[in-house]
């Protein structure tokens, strides 16, 4: 076992040392909006936690919701980062930890999670969009521009990770800037759009449901740890920059939602898509249509930053020899893993068509399960190699390495709850999810089965640099 860590450390090492060499690497704030759109992407997509729990339970999940799920998480991913900025991240962290199977099966939750959460942000592209252009919402039109989506964002990620974050932070300026006018005028309506507005929602979204969209809301900070060697000076980087987009997106949440509970808009009218109505109500069509165009850069520059983390995970599982070498060929140009990221495509592209809510639900507990394995990884490292230099440490010993866990896992069971209820191929999502889970077992037994030996080292890859 020894030997083994060993030898992966060395070759992660090695890989490190290439990318510093061969690409132009992430600074801080490049690496907070990158972070930002693997967690956030803004305000949209959160109308749905507003119907559920009304304006004071919203703000109360909102801001409750960072403290007991992300800033857990996000100091767990600032030391392991920092400890082990490693190709692939937190499946990096969890083989080191516990093994082969175990990080096979991280690396597998993830990217089977990522096959619906990666068709959510088509999906509120095409919502915005028929928003402002109903003739979308015909036939098969939405889902013509969804695979667009997909197929632009893929073209991007192949053109390297600086073209990648940089796209990023100029999103995060287009899709903010609407909301800044929302926050601005509500002061000048108080209590003036009280019965604004009378039509039916579509909305079927309770409280348990809002609670679920908000954990999904702030759902992602162990993303950005998959291009850990692509970023400068990770040690120190990654756990300023995950700090800081907590507090972004936390106010890029609240804020808003606090400004319209001022003008006295009804709780009840609120569904996904509506904050383009709002911001009609607020500043005419021109404002309309400017949050129309974001929540689409939304949708969009979410899906484009998680490309980029999602196919790495391939990437590192070739090069420790747990996938066909195929998926660890590199672009020659850009560094991009062009096979992983085509291949990851075309999974994503298939889950197009399923609902927003049922998204959510299996994504959130698909997710929650491959988070466990990282907390777990967190305490074993500590108990097995406490001497490992580390940038930043959770704080509280090892006390604070077990108690950062506890809340995360128990909001999980509320998407146990849920997962009951809604249904997949005439089963609930908690049965779906767990065939699932369970599959990645035997995927892992029929890869052994197939290449006894793993499926060959890095070095021989065709494309990757020596």
């Amino acid at each position: 076992m020894a030997t083994a860590t060993a030898t992966t450390e060395s070759h992660h090492q090695s890989l490190t040392a290439v990318s510093r060499k061969k690409s132009v690497r992430l600074t801080l704030w490049p690496l907070v909006a990158a972070t930002f759109f693997m967690v956030s992407g803004g305000t949209y997509g959160t109308e749905d936690i507003v119907h559920g729990a009304g304006y004071g339970k919203a703000i109360l999940i909102l801001l409750l919701t960072p403290v007991l799920w992300s800033l857990p998480t996000a100091f767990m991913i600032g030391e392991l980062s920092s400890a082990l900025p490693y190709e692939g991240g937190y499946y990096a962290w969890v083989r080191r930890a516990m093994g082969s199977f175990w990080g096979f099966q991280e690396a597998w939750l993830s990217l089977v999670a990522s096959i619906f959460d990666m068709a959510i942000y088509p999906t509120l592209f095409v919502l915005y969009l028929e928003r402002l252009f109903p003739w979308f919402s015909e036939g098969h039109r939405g889902i013509v521009v969804a695979l667009g989506i997909v197929v632009t964002c893929t073209l991007l990620n192949i053109a390297g990770v600086r073209v990648v974050s940089t796209t990023s932070l100029w999103l995060f300026f287009a899709l903010s800037a609407p909301f800044v006018l929302i926050v601005l005028l509500a002061p000048f309506k108080i209590g003036a759009l009280a019965g604004a507005v009378t039509k039916p929602t579509t909305s079927t979204v309770d409280i348990l449901g809002g609670l679920l969209i908000c954990m999904w809301n702030y759902m992602g900070w162990d993303n950005a740890s998959t291009i850990a060697t692509e970023v400068e000076r990770p040690q120190r980087t990654y756990p300023r920059a995950m700090l800081a987009a907590v507090v972004i997106v936390a106010l890029s949440y609240v804020v808003p939602v606090a400004a319209m509970w001022m003008t006295g808009l009804s709780s009840s009218a609120w569904e996904t898509g509506f904050w383009t109505d709002i911001a009609g109500l607020m500043g005419g069509p021109l404002l309309r249509i400017g949050l129309g165009l974001g929540g689409m850069f939304c949708g969009f520059g979410m899906f484009n930053a998680l490309v980029m983390s999602y196919s790495r995970l391939p990437l590192a599982m070739a090069q420790d020899g747990m996938l066909p070498r195929v998926f660890a060929r590199i672009h020659p140009r850009t560094r991009a893993p062009w096979v992983a990221i085509l291949a990851c495509a075309a999974g994503w592209a298939m889950c197009l068509g399923l609902g927003f809510a049922r998204l959510v639900t299996i994504d959130i507990l698909l997710y929650g399960v491959s988070l466990g394995l990282e907390f777990a990884a967190l305490i074993l490292l500590r108990i097995r190699e406490p001497e490992l230099p580390r940038g930043f440490r959770v704080p509280g010993g090892m006390f604070g390495a077990v108690a950062v866990g506890i809340a995360p896992m128990l909001l999980l069971g509320f998407s146990i709850v849920r997962s009951e209820s809604e249904r997949v191929l005439g089963m609930s999502s908690f049965t779906f999810a767990m065939i699932l889970i369970a599959a990645g077992g035997l995927a892992y037994c029929l890869s052994r089965a197939l290449k006894p030996g793993g499926w060959g080292a890095a070095a021989k890859v065709p494309g990757r640099a020596a």
